[in-house]
């Protein structure tokens, strides 16, 4: 069971992950689920219906915009990371946050390491599964490695121009 570090508050700890993940040919257990964006195509609805707590797993390349009118029934967005280098989940994690207006979880799996954990918090992202042993404090040191940001995001942080105006 991988690892999964969650941030909330300003705070990073080691979190229980309630979810199994399942891969689309494996048969699907009781309990909350994570699946393919494939699969909750086609079982999602009835996979809600039965009271379940559902989350996807988008993989890169996949457009995250076939979920927007889900979202609200949505646990958790996982997206995938099939190399730390491969940056397109930042944009869906972005999306997710200011367009949609996601208010779940938004978890970065695959080739997730704490040295992109600032930027993938300005995007969204909330919860990580990293790729290395690294811990929540490792994580949170990483999160606050630089003091200021030069553009709005996701995050909310003010920009040094805003506060330089001040």
């Amino acid at each position: 069971m991988p690892k999964l570090i969650k941030l909330h508050q300003g705070q990073a700890s080691l979190a229980n992950d309630r979810f199994t993940q399942v891969a689309d040919e494996e048969p699907l257990p009781s309990g909350d689920l994570i699946i393919s964006l494939t699969r909750f195509q086609a079982e999602g609805d009835r996979l809600l219906s039965e009271g379940r707590a559902v989350g996807v797993r988008v993989e890169a390349g996949e457009e995250i915009e076939g979920l927007a009118y889900d979202l609200p029934r949505i646990a958790v967005v996982a997206l995938a990371f099939p190399k730390f280098r491969d940056g397109r989940h930042y944009t869906n994690a972005r999306l997710l946050r200011e367009r949609f207006d996601y208010r779940g979880e938004v978890r970065a799996v695959g080739d997730v390491l704490r040295e992109q954990a600032m930027f993938m918090v300005r995007c969204g992202f909330d919860a990580f599964e990293p790729a290395d042993d690294s811990g929540p404090d490792e994580w949170l040191a990483a999160t606050r490695r630089f003091t200021h940001v030069y553009q709005r995001a996701a995050d909310t942080r003010e920009p040094a121009f805003v506060a330089r105006a001040e």
